[in-house]
């Protein structure tokens, strides 16, 4: 395997890294804090309105969709491009490459018929709308899809939706305009083939969100993690994506990428981190010395080093398998990064924030808004455990079946 940037890929990433440090980090941090600081922060500044159509008149945009939609770049030519976007809060909006809309993308993309693609996907091409997932439910533990208590039921022509979904990111955007919401169509199908994904316009009468959810205290704005209800909403079956009962066909399929973009921006973000606890480490001192010669603080800054280079690599495996043997070729590494990358990031966030005592606690600087991005992703998109259970599984069955066998034969 060759890790080496492609040509494309390298003037992507030199014209991205220069965007962001020229356009966007100048104004980030005090825009943020004016935006947290709003009565109403579900709201977006006009200046990033503004970045994005610069963004999009130099070809900065929808990067990580293939073929003529995007750049046409592989998920390894892409994950570099996540990770520079992972060092700030608005380059992936900006550049139209945030979640969860990359993935609704790649759904309708993938999955969506062609009223479908003209009526949504088009629209979130153009990053004139944002969009939703509501797959997550409050009242069952949703590391467990089949779980799942909401209902899709066909109803002749209609499809009709009943249930509670939260940490459905994106339905705090005031650009928010369509949901896909999965729920159980036929509950006497294989486990498998039960649940069916719809499309459901935010203004749909019986859709209603009943709160937007702080996460470890922040509220995410301008985007949001949502509570959402859906009682009797009622749609054409046509709203049903590529039919009723391949919800979970169609979500791995959108989840294999998606763990690699959410694992490289990470990998951005510890990058970020670090940089910062290198600065903090070189120019303040206590007790008379620099703090990088305080306290094991260089052992610390190593370790960072040399963890963040790990991860990189093993995201970077994760996604040449999903270029070369697509999602089942790379099912247990997919599940190594997504249990491995969260906790590298939220190891070295954790080493910057004490590095920069109680003002790392602040927003002052943006560790602790990274730490709480880090120790959300060890449970979006499947909780460690669940992720663990994968690779363990992988490893052993080849030696499981050979004892079945040898026991089969004993017996």
């Amino acid at each position: 395997m060759d890790f080496a940037h492609s040509q494309r890929a390298q003037e992507l990433i030199e014209r991205v890294r220069a965007f962001i440090a020229e356009r966007i980090a100048p104004i980030e941090h005090d825009l943020l804090r004016e935006m947290q600081a709003q009565p109403q922060p579900w709201s977006i500044p006009p200046v990033v309105e503004e970045l994005k159509d610069a963004a999009r008149s130099e070809g900065l945009w929808n990067l990580f969709l293939p073929g003529e939609h995007g750049a046409g770049l592989s998920n390894v030519e892409y994950a570099p491009l996540a990770e520079e976007m992972g060092r700030s809060h608005l380059a992936s909006e900006i550049f139209n490459c945030s979640a969860p809309d990359t993935g609704n993308m790649e759904v309708l993309l993938h999955f969506g018929s062609e009223a479908q693609q003209r009526r949504w996907l088009d629209p979130l091409l153009e990053g004139r709308i944002r969009s939703a997932f509501c797959m997550t439910e409050p009242d069952v533990a949703s590391s467990d899809a089949t779980n799942m208590e909401a209902t899709a039921v066909l109803d002749g022509d209609e499809v009709v939706l009943n249930g509670r979904k939260w940490w459905s990111t994106g339905v705090g955007h005031p650009d928010c305009e369509v949901l896909i919401f999965m729920g159980v169509t036929d509950p006497a199908a294989h486990r498998y083939s039960q649940h069916s994904m719809v499309l459901v316009p935010m203004d749909t009468p019986g859709v209603r969100v009943e709160r937007l959810l702080p996460a470890m205290g922040y509220l995410d704005a301008p985007s949001g993690h949502g509570e959402v209800s859906f009682t009797d909403v009622r749609l054409p079956a046509d709203a049903i994506i590529g039919g009723p009962g391949r919800a979970f066909e169609i979500a791995q399929s959108r989840l294999g990428p998606g763990r690699v973009h959410h694992c490289m921006r990470l990998i951005g973000l510890a990058e970020a981190a670090l940089e910062l606890a290198c600065e903090r480490a070189a120019t303040r001192t206590a007790f008379g010395k620099p703090l990088a010669n305080l306290g094991g603080n260089r052992e610390r800054i190593a370790d960072a080093r040399i963890a963040i280079q790990q991860a990189r690599l093993l995201v970077l495996h994760a996604a040449w398998l999903l270029d070369t043997e697509g999602l089942l070729g790379a099912l247990s590494a997919v599940s190594q990064i997504k249990v491995a990358v969260p906790n590298v990031a939220q190891q070295v966030i954790d080493a910057a924030m004490q590095l920069h005592g109680g003002s790392g606690m602040s927003d002052d600087y943006p560790l602790a808004a990274a730490w709480t991005i880090a120790r959300a992703l060890r449970i979006a998109d499947g909780p460690d455990e669940v992720h663990r259970g994968v690779v363990a599984r992988i490893e052993l069955g080849p030696y499981l079946q050979r004892a079945k066998d040898a026991a089969e034969v004993a017996g």
